[in-house]
């Protein structure tokens, strides 16, 4: 078994695909034809997002429809945080915590994307 993607669930996919695009470089790798579902090519893993009448249409009345980054935070490993740090504000993120140093040697910043999730920015661990 492998981890294979993570869907986060949004109001407007088209908007949030425009976002992702522009603030981190991420190309899609699969959009569905309805415009409701898209995956973005991230590595090894994909990132993807699907509408909320999607998650309705898949889970009926179990559904709920929650705030984007409730409990979870998406991390995205680059070797220049402070660049993508600015390009993500640029883009339309909220600044939750600028570019810092950490004890372990990483460096660690956090945006808010503009659906609402929380992104970690963070270069490799060193020694991990």
């Amino acid at each position: 078994m492998k981890f294979g993607y993570t869907i986060v669930y949004v109001t407007s996919v088209a908007d949030t695909l425009d976002f992702y695009q522009a603030a981190f470089g991420f190309k899609t790798r699969f959009l569905h034809e309805s415009g409701e579902y898209d995956e973005l090519d991230t590595g090894d893993t994909a990132l993807a997002f699907a509408s909320h009448d999607m998650g309705a249409m898949n889970f009926g009345e179990r559904y709920q429809k929650a705030t984007a980054g409730f409990g979870t935070e998406l991390a995205f490993v680059t070797n220049d945080v402070t660049a993508a740090y600015a390009r993500a504000i640029e883009a339309g993120a909220t600044a939750i915590s600028p570019p810092a140093d950490k004890p372990w040697g990483q460096t660690v910043a956090y945006v808010r994307a503009a659906e609402g999730s929380l992104i970690e920015l963070c270069s490799p661990v060193q020694g991990g």
